[in-house]
């Protein structure tokens, strides 16, 4: 969503959409759908023209590399969730923001080794091996869960 501009920023010192584009290889429609889930705002100029504070710049170029990265907008939300929006964030506003996203992608890559222990073996009882699956899933237990690998969501772990 678009804010007024504060105090701080004024059309001179801020970037249109098109240098928003130059500046970060980032589309003007994706661009105008981050701003319409409150990652990334805008102010408009007496002359209705939409302007980015050059602050947005750092916020739309982390957004671009976890979307290369396959990082869900959820996530970078709740990232930037104390970041401000409508002025320039502090150096402790990102190393907050950089810590939560830390520990979250800590988690990610958790998950990720899991899956690379499992593909040795049985794919989280989908079931590739009967044989090892009266080891690791006696009686079928993870059956009773539901369909699909269970064996690699923390919350459905036996």
């Amino acid at each position: 969503m678009t804010s007024h501009a504060d105090a701080a920023h004024t059309a001179e010192d801020a970037l249109s959409i098109g240098e928003m584009t130059r500046r970060t290889g980032v589309a003007a429609s994706a661009l105008h759908f981050y701003e319409s889930i409150g990652l990334i705002a805008s102010f408009r100029t007496p002359g209705n023209q939409r302007r980015y504070p050059r602050h947005m710049i750092r916020r739309v170029s982390l957004i671009a590399v976890a979307k290369r990265l396959g990082i869900p907008l959820a996530d970078v939300q709740t990232a930037f969730a104390d970041v401000p929006l409508t002025e320039t964030p502090s150096h402790d506003d990102w190393q907050r923001a950089s810590r939560r996203w830390k520990r979250a992608l800590e988690k990610r890559r958790e998950g990720i080794e899991r899956l690379e222990r499992e593909l040795t073996g049985c794919i989280g009882c989908g079931c590739l091996s009967m044989k090892a699956c009266g080891l690791l899933n006696p009686d079928d237990a993870l059956g009773s869960l539901g369909a699909g690998p269970r064996r690699l969501s923390d919350e459905d772990e036996v």
